[in-house]
């Protein structure tokens, strides 16, 4: 599958989506809503959002996304799973068969417990960013164990909060729900793209939760 000019996609069945675009825009990289299996083609990387993986599971098979989503990525495809979307990416769920199942790694859902124990925290992530990174954790997985050919990205207390493999980028936080934009940047250059070179500016001074709602239309 040839990638085009530089694209990415973000799965467009249920989470953040607008707000992936958004951060994917404000660092120069073109982006577009994938609802549809056609839509995968020629794209460079594909993000899969939070939400809530059993209905997200069941949403990409109704679109026919789940097989495409395999095949795309045995033709080379990029992809970054956040929260939900990293634990549909798993080969191992604790207590229930694993969906996707592309990245060697074991994940623990709703190990936080409830959306009342959703969190924000301040880490360091050396591969990804020199300054400390901001992160928000709603509902959030554990990853729990990493194969031989997966690289800890970062770690926290008693689990693993960010992994990656060649081909795979997961993390059981929300970045987009942040002004930070690194982990955008890092993504994209993953999937061998050029994204605008300030990352000293990493903060985006002018970012609010709704600023994505300015694209919105667009998508």
């Amino acid at each position: 599958m040839a990638a085009d000019a530089g694209r990415l996609g973000v799965l467009d069945l249920q989470g953040g989506v607008q707000e992936h675009l958004d951060h994917l825009r404000r660092i120069g990289v073109a982006a577009q809503a994938v609802k549809r299996a056609t839509e995968l083609e020629g794209l460079a990387g594909l993000i899969i959002p939070g939400g809530e993986s059993t209905c997200l599971a069941r949403l990409l098979d109704i679109f026919g996304l789940s097989h495409a989503i395999s095949q795309a990525y045995s033709g080379g495809l990029k992809l970054w799973g956040t929260c939900a979307g990293a634990i549909l990416l798993a080969s191992e769920i604790t207590d229930e068969p694993p969906f996707l199942g592309l990245i060697d790694m074991a994940v623990s859902r709703n190990a936080f417990g409830s959306q009342l124990d959703s969190f924000n925290r301040v880490v360091e992530v050396p591969a990804v960013a020199v300054e400390p990174v901001p992160v928000t954790f709603i509902r959030a997985p554990k990853i729990v164990r990493v194969g031989a050919g997966v690289r800890v990205l970062l770690q926290l207390d008693d689990y693993i909060a960010a992994a990656e493999d060649e081909q795979i980028l997961v993390t059981v936080f929300h970045p987009e729900l942040t002004a930070n934009l690194a982990f955008h940047r890092y993504f994209a250059r993953k999937c061998g793209l050029t994204p605008s070179d300030n990352d000293a500016a990493n903060l985006d001074p002018d970012w609010t939760p709704q600023s994505w709602m300015r694209f919105a239309h667009h998508s």
